[in-house]
C-alpha cells in the first residue's frame, strides 16, 4: 500500500483523500518514510519540513472530519525547488550565500497551492542559483538520477532535486523553474512530465531569478493530467508580479478529452530531430507516429531562426543573471560555487548592443515559432537530444556530431524560453540502457489547454510515464 500511494497521481490522491479513503497524515509519513529511506543516496532534498509537514496533515484531516471546505489539493503533498520563497522555512536557491536566509512571507504559487491544500513536504536540490542544466552544484552534493543512481547519472537542471524527487517517490508534484529548459530537462532525463507555461502564465513573485526576462515557473507530476490540476491552482494575474497576464485562466482538467482527432501536429526535424541520437530520434519518431494513428493531422516543419538561439539568449541571459549578483560578485565571490561564478563573471563582456541583438534575434524566433503554429495546433521535437550522461561526463556525441553535454542538454529547449510558448515534457520511451526518453510538445501563447491535451492523449496511449526506477 506504501508504494502505490509514493506514486499515486495527485488527482487520485486528491479524490481518495476528499472521500475519506486515506488519510493525509498516512500520505505524508509514506512519502517521509521514503525521503528518510532514500535520499541520501538520490539526494531530492536540501530541507524536510517533517514535522511541519505532519502538522498541516492533522489540520487537513480534522477539517475533512469537521466537514469544512476543501480545495482542489486538500491533503496532498507536494515539495518545492529551493528558490521558492517559504514563510518561516530557509530558501537557499542552493547556494552557500543563502544559506540561512529565512524569508517572511510565502512565494505567490506557494500561497495559492495552500490555499488549495497542498502540504510541503520540503525544499528540493537545484543547481545554485539556478545557472546550469546538469544538476551538479558543489554546496550540497549532486543529487542521483533515480534510473541509474548506481552509476551516478545526472538527473538533469537545474530543478534536478524535483526531477528527482517526482520520479522516486519522495513527492507526488514538485515545482520547478525553467529559464533554458530547468524544468523539461530533468523531466526528460527522469522520466516524468514537466510542464514550462507561457511567460507570464503564472507569478514569479517571492522566486528567486536567474534571468527575469526568460524565467518560467511551473509544476513537475508523473501525468499530464497532475499538471494540469496543479496549473489551475497556480496560473492568474497576480499584482505583485507585473509580467503576469490578465487573461481568464481556464479549466485545463476539463480540456484533457483524450481526443486528438484534427489536431494539426508540426515535427521538428531540422536542428531538433536531426540532432538527436538515434535512440532518442526514433522514439520521438514513433511518437509522432502514434498521434497521427491516433487521428492527428502530421507534418513537418522549420523554424530557421533556431540557429542563433544559443548566441542570443547567452546574451540575454548573462547580461540579466549578472545584473542580480553584481553586488555578491564583489562582496563575496568566493562563496560561488567556482563554475557557477565564472558563468556569472563572464556576463561582464556582453555588451549593451550585444544585449539589444539578443533581443533582435528573440523577435525572430518568437516570429518563426508563431508562424509554424498559424497552421498548427501543437510542435512536437525532442526534449533532450540525448539520455541521461554520468556527472563526470563533459563531452558527448549527437546526431550531428560532438557537442559539450552543458550544451546538448539546452539546445532544443531554450528557444521556447526565448520565444515564451508554453512546452510540455512527457517520456516517450527508454534507451537500451534503460534510461528515460521524452519528448516536448509546444504550443500557442497562452493555449496550454492544447498543449496539455495532446501530450494527455499520448499518455493515455502509451505506458511510459506508469514505469517506475528500480531502488534500493
Amino acid at each position: 500500500m506504501s508504494a502505490d500511494l509514493a506514486f499515486a497521481p495527485v488527482a487520485d490522491l486528491a479524490r481518495m483523500i476528499a472521500r475519506k479513503e486515506v488519510s493525509p497524515v498516512e500520505v505524508v509519513r509514506v512519502h517521509l518514510e521514503r525521503i528518510a529511506a532514500l535520499d541520501a543516496t538520490l539526494r531530492a532534498y536540501i530541507t524536510v519540513c517533517d514535522e511541519a509537514a505532519l502538522a498541516a496533515a492533522r489540520a487537513a484531516e480534522s477539517a475533512l472530519a469537521a466537514g469544512r471546505p476543501v480545495g482542489a489539493l486538500h491533503g496532498v503533498p507536494v515539495a518545492l525547488k529551493d528558490l521558492y520563497d517559504t514563510a518561516g522555512v530557509r530558501t537557499t536557491g542552493g547556494s552557500k550565500i543563502l544559506a540561512d536566509r529565512v524569508p517572511e512571507a510565502d512565494a505567490t504559487v506557494v500561497r495559492r497551492l495552500k490555499e488549495a491544500g497542498a502540504i510541503v513536504l520540503g525544499k528540493l536540490h537545484m543547481v545554485e542559483f539556478a545557472y546550469g542544466p546538469e544538476g551538479l552544484n558543489a554546496h550540497h552534493g549532486a543529487p542521483r538520477n533515480p534510473w541509474d543512481a548506481a552509476a551516478a547519472r545526472m538527473p538533469g537542471g537545474s530543478s534536478s532535486g524535483s526531477g528527482v524527487a517526482v520520479a522516486a517517490g519522495l513527492a507526488p508534484a514538485a515545482l520547478g523553474s525553467d529559464t533554458g529548459g530547468s524544468i523539461r530537462i530533468p523531466a526528460s532525463l527522469c522520466g516524468i512530465t514537466g510542464l514550462k507555461p507561457t511567460y507570464g502564465r503564472v507569478s514569479r513573485a517571492g522566486v528567486l531569478p536567474l534571468a527575469w526576462s526568460m524565467d518560467h515557473v511551473g509544476p513537475m507530476t508523473r501525468t499530464v493530467a497532475d499538471s494540469a490540476l496543479l496549473l489551475r491552482v497556480m496560473a492568474g494575474y497576480d499584482p505583485a508580479d507585473a509580467s503576469t497576464s490578465v487573461l481568464p485562466v481556464p479549466d485545463y482538467l476539463a480540456a484533457l478529452s483524450g481526443d486528438v482527432k484534427g489536431l494539426r501536429v508540426g515535427l521538428l526535424r531540422s536542428f531538433f530531430l536531426e540532432s538527436a541520437t538515434p535512440e532518442v530520434r526514433a522514439a520521438v519518431e514513433t511518437a509522432a507516429k502514434a498521434l497521427e494513428k491516433a487521428g492527428a493531422i502530421l507534418d513537418e516543419v522549420a523554424l530557421p531562426a533556431v540557429a542563433h538561439v544559443g548566441a542570443a539568449s547567452y546574451a540575454v541571459v548573462a547580461s540579466e543573471a549578472l545584473a542580480y549578483h553584481t553586488g555578491w560578485l564583489k562582496s563575496r565571490p568566493t562563496d560561488y560555487d567556482p563554475e557557477v561564478r565564472k558563468r556569472l563573471q563572464l556576463g561582464a563582456f556582453i555588451t549593451g548592443a550585444h544585449y539589444v541583438r539578443g533581443q533582435q534575434v528573440r523577435a525572430l524566433v518568437r516570429n518563426d515559432v508563431d508562424a509554424a503554429l498559424a497552421r498548427r495546433d501543437v510542435l512536437l521535437a525532442p526534449t533532450t537530444p540525448l539520455t541521461a550522461p554520468r556527472l563526470d561526463e563533459r563531452q558527448t556525441t549527437l546526431g550531428d556530431g560532438p557537442s559539450e553535454v552543458r550544451g546538448a542538454l539546452i539546445r532544443l529547449t531554450r528557444p521556447f524560453n526565448f520565444s515564451g510558448h508554453p512546452a510540455c515534457a512527457v517520456p516517450c520511451g527508454f534507451s537500451t540502457g534503460g534510461l528515460p526518453i521524452g519528448m516536448q510538445l509546444v504550443g500557442r501563447p497562452f493555449d496550454e489547454a492544447t498543449v496539455l491535451r495532446a501530450a494527455d492523449a499520448y499518455q493515455r496511449l502509451t505506458d511510459w510515464h506508469t514505469r517506475r526506477p528500480v531502488l534500493a
